[in-house]
């Protein structure tokens, strides 16, 4: 049988491509609104409340308002925006959070796809923070830098319009200077930490892809802590998941330059741990394609759990 998918904002980024792994697909009818009736909200409710699944590529505002519009029960969504990643009633779309969390995703009716630096973030704590490796209150840093794409069109202009004024600005920059990003909330509750990380996002001159870090000083950790032991842990978790691997140790030791371009065009993660034995430190890394695993290729993935398919299909 062929589902009616309807992604309401196709024509965003993660829009755009999340329609563009489906549009192929012969076990799909995507639904669609001509250009005129995109912001028509009685348009909308009507495809909104005839798709099997929606998938919402919207800003915050505009994502409450879809739900809003949903009166068929059957009706199930999957949300790509900020909306209700912590919201009671909506399952995390981490299909690899848990043992138990796909399982969850395909019985739901109501999806929050994980923001990207999130779910990188969230990838690398919560394993470690269950296995009672990082306390619960431990003070975590992040630090973490993304292609432009991941800031949307304003973005995207910004570093490849030449006749936009920022065209020239810095190819590297910091920002959320404020330590108030919007994914903090996200990760401090799937993280399973008592108190919100110290995040530093950046941005590079490049498109896509990314690389998340978060350092551990083992030295100053409860308990005796090596980077076996982060390893370890984080292998146990992810062992058999076809779309994150924990890199070999001896691999990453090898490793003297970390690519944030290198899962680009996959829906692949990558966790690697790298450590100064002797010095009591290690860093734990993570890669990918913050538009891919990050974002289209994530809600894609849910997207076959909900319809009861294998999550590989199309990816």
């Amino acid at each position: 049988m062929t589902a009616r998918i309807f992604i309401d904002g196709d024509v965003g980024t993660t829009g755009l491509q999340i329609r563009t792994r489906l549009e192929a697909r012969d076990d799909i009818e995507l639904l669609r609104l001509d250009e005129a009736s995109r912001k028509d909200p009685l348009k909308r409710a009507e495809l909104l409340n005839t798709a099997d699944i929606s998938i919402l590529c919207l800003p915050d505002a505009a994502a409450l308002e879809a739900v809003s519009l949903v009166t068929n029960p059957a009706a199930r969504l999957i949300d790509a925006s900020t909306a209700h990643r912590i919201a009671d009633g909506w399952a995390y779309g981490f299909p690899e959070y848990s043992k138990s969390q796909a399982a969850h995703i395909a019985a739901s009716g109501r999806v929050a796809n994980p923001g990207c630096y999130a779910l990188t973030s969230v990838s690398i704590l919560y394993p470690l923070v269950e296995a009672g490796l990082i306390p619960r209150d431990w003070p975590v840093t992040i630090n973490a830098v993304s292609g432009y794409s991941g800031g949307g069109k304003d973005m995207i202009a910004e570093f490849e319009d030449v006749d936009n004024a920022a065209y020239t600005r810095s190819p590297f920059f910091a920002y959320g200077l404020g330590l108030q990003h919007k994914h903090l909330p996200e990760i401090t509750r799937w993280g399973g930490l008592a108190h919100s990380p110290l995040f530093v996002p950046s941005v590079g001159r490049y498109a896509q892809g990314m690389l998340v870090q978060v350092p551990l000083p083992l030295w100053s950790m409860p308990g005796p802590v090596s980077a076996g032991d982060i390893h370890a842990a984080l292998s146990e978790h992810y062992q058999g998941q076809r779309f994150v691997s924990v890199v070999p140790l001896a691999q990453s030791r090898q490793i003297t330059r970390l690519d944030p371009e290198q899962l680009n065009n996959t829906n692949e993660l990558h966790l690697h741990v790298f450590a100064d034995e002797a010095n009591g430190q290690a860093v734990v890394a993570g890669v990918l394609d913050n538009l891919g695993k990050g974002a289209s290729g994530q809600a894609v993935q849910n997207l076959n759990l909900m319809l009861g398919m294998d999550p590989a299909t199309g990816l």
